[in-house]
């Protein structure tokens, strides 16, 4: 089992920056990949990054075109945390941002966590 914690959310001007952090625990080497999720009004939620696990040299990432450009998905893994960083925010990106990771084995297992608020002023 997984659990994650995000943190760095906030309120910022439009144009400013922020970065937020998902720390994870537990069974940690079995996770396939984490993300990051937003769930805009009267949707669900939808994907903004993730970022594969394995070394350096195999790790890909994918973005929502909305945030490409502008928002990097990072990890650390010697401590186990994933990172997203959020430049040139707008006050379309206002959401609760939640960490996902991901762990397949004969099948897949979702994890999520808390959510942390992203409001960005006009």
């Amino acid at each position: 089992q997984v659990q994650l914690v995000e943190s760095g959310g906030g309120l910022v001007q439009a144009g400013g920056s922020l970065r937020l952090s998902c720390a994870a625990s537990g069974t940690t080497f079995s996770i396939n990949s984490m993300g990051w999720y937003r769930p805009p009004p009267g949707k669900q939620r939808e994907l903004v990054a993730r970022i594969s696990s394995g070394v350096s040299s195999d790790v890909s990432t994918n973005s929502a075109d909305s945030v490409k450009g502008r928002f990097t998905i990072s990890r650390d893994n010697a401590k186990n945390i994933v990172y997203l960083q959020m430049n040139s925010l707008k006050p379309e990106d206002t959401a609760v941002y939640y960490c996902n990771a991901r762990i397949t084995v004969t099948m897949t297992y979702n994890y999520w966590g808390q959510g942390t608020q992203v409001t960005v002023s006009s």
